[in-house]
């Protein structure tokens, strides 16, 4: 089925060079040249994304936006401008607005514009759908995962959530800085403004300031229209500063001038603007090592790290995997099959075996990997990267033996076997922490058999972690 485009305008030239512009890329367009008549198309058609301008003759789109994107399965919105009205642009991303475009508009800029918020709202849709659906995992708003590591990261998102202090996340490439990010900005009082990212990673220094801080026209080479930056986007919302122990010393200065003052100029004028957003940075570097290196600013660091938090890496939080895993399997198998794929049990056997170097990223890589290849609804080994079969780095094995002189020779046979059953699915639920969902992958089991198996020997009490 064709993703639904709604392009909301009330004059029909600027409709149709939209239509043209977009009708073979893969939607289903729908016009609207007024608030009533969108009203209407959204109840009908439920469009994955809306383009809407700003000035209609009977409402104003900024006024009609936050009804818009107010509503149940909401569209995302792009808001269109006319040239030079940058500001009104801004106003609208710190309402909900995915993102502006100005008229006249660049066809491809249109495209990919339109392109990200189908998938947006696609990847929005499908995340709300899978937290209700992944088995053997608990959730923590759009963080996936029930072990102790994460227990405790989603008591310190709580704690923090509310407040206005900096956050410093930690942690190796991959395990999820941005997620956690964008979920203690939704649980913020400025959860209303936007969540603006910003990847410093081998970003050259007169782009990120650009990225940052904006320009004028003119500026430097190739600036060819005024750009409004990340911090001015950001006010009253959050600014997500990713890789920040990348970010070149020169940027660094004017960042802490920025977080100290909440000043800031655009490159190429002397214009003074204020912005008032949270900051919350990310690094995969210890940045109290690049500090005594003197490659950081310990000012900076201090501004930046009022409350620091690491993310374990996945290999530290193995229980988490089956249920990350299935749910990978079922995003990318809604993509690329039409419905959820399953996991077989010796997929996660591996999947448990190994290190995750790569993290997160790694295993989603993998699974989608394996899905694109996969011809039948459950992923097996056949499909599962050699790299991960024949590499794994940490072993978690049945236990081979059960010592039998341990079981009493005066029990008739019946009391006998059950009590060598009881010893043995102990055995594994101690090795797996408890976790219900591991030892049934160890133990070639359903789940749930294994959930009746403990009931049923009385170890309920004991191994109440699923």
């Amino acid at each position: 089925m064709q993703p639904v485009v709604l392009i909301v305008d009330d004059e029909p030239a600027a409709r149709y060079g939209m239509r043209r512009a977009l009708e073979k890329q893969g939607y289903s367009i729908v016009e609207a040249e007024s608030v009533s008549a969108a009203e209407t198309s959204v109840e009908s058609r439920s469009p994955a994304a809306v383009l809407l301008d700003v000035k209609l003759a009977s409402e104003s789109g900024l006024d009609y936006l936050p009804r818009l994107i107010g509503r149940k399965n909401a569209p995302v919105v792009i808001i269109v401008t006319a040239h030079g009205s940058e500001r009104t642009a801004v106003e609208a991303i710190k309402k909900g607005a995915y993102d502006y475009l100005a008229k006249p508009f660049d066809v491809d800029e249109l495209r990919i514009l339109v392109r990200n918020a189908v998938e947006t709202f696609q990847l929005r849709a499908e995340n709300e759908r899978l937290r209700n659906e992944v088995a053997g995992g608990g959730t923590f708003g759009s963080l996936i995962g029930s072990s102790p590591p994460m227990e405790k990261i989603y008591s310190l998102i709580e704690k923090i959530a509310q407040t206005d202090v900096s956050v410093l996340i930690m942690g190796e490439s991959g395990t999820g800085k941005e997620m956690v990010a964008k979920e203690i900005h939704s649980r913020s009082r400025v959860k209303s403004g936007a969540f603006v990212a910003l990847n410093c990673a081998a970003m050259p220094e007169e782009l990120i300031e650009s990225e940052l801080f904006g320009h004028e026209k003119g500026a430097f080479t190739g600036a060819s229209a005024r750009r409004i930056g990340k911090f001015e986007i950001a006010d009253k919302g959050t600014l997500f500063l990713d890789e920040i122990g990348d970010m070149s010393p020169k940027t660094q200065a004017k960042v802490l001038r920025v977080l100290e003052e909440k000043k800031f100029q655009r490159l190429g004028s002397n214009e003074e603007l204020s912005t008032d957003a949270r900051i919350i940075s990310a690094t995969n570097k210890q940045l109290p090592d690049e500090v005594k290196a003197q490659r950081f600013r310990e000012d900076l660091y201090y501004r930046l790290c009022v409350v620091a938090m690491n993310l374990p890496p996945l290999r530290e939080r193995k229980t988490d995997i089956p249920s990350l895993a299935q749910t990978f399997c079922n995003r990318f198998g809604i993509a690329y099959k039409g419905s959820p794929l399953g996991l077989s049990r010796e997929v996660i056997r591996v999947f448990l075996e190994y290190d995750w170097p790569g993290n997160i990223r790694q295993l989603k890589n993998i699974l989608e990997q394996a899905v694109v290849l996969t011809d039948s609804g459950e992923i097996t080994l056949d499909v599962i990267s050699e790299e991960i079969i024949s590499k794994p780095q940490i072993k978690q094995k049945i236990p081979q033996e059960v010592d039998l002189v341990s079981v009493s020779m005066s029990l008739g046979f019946r009391d006998a076997k059950r009590d060598f059953e009881k010893k043995y699915i102990e055995r594994c639920l101690e090795q797996t922490s408890g976790n219900i969902t591991q030892a049934a992958a160890l133990l070639d089991m359903h789940r749930q058999s294994l959930q009746h198996k403990i009931k049923e020997l009385g170890l309920t009490k004991k191994f109440v972690s699923e």
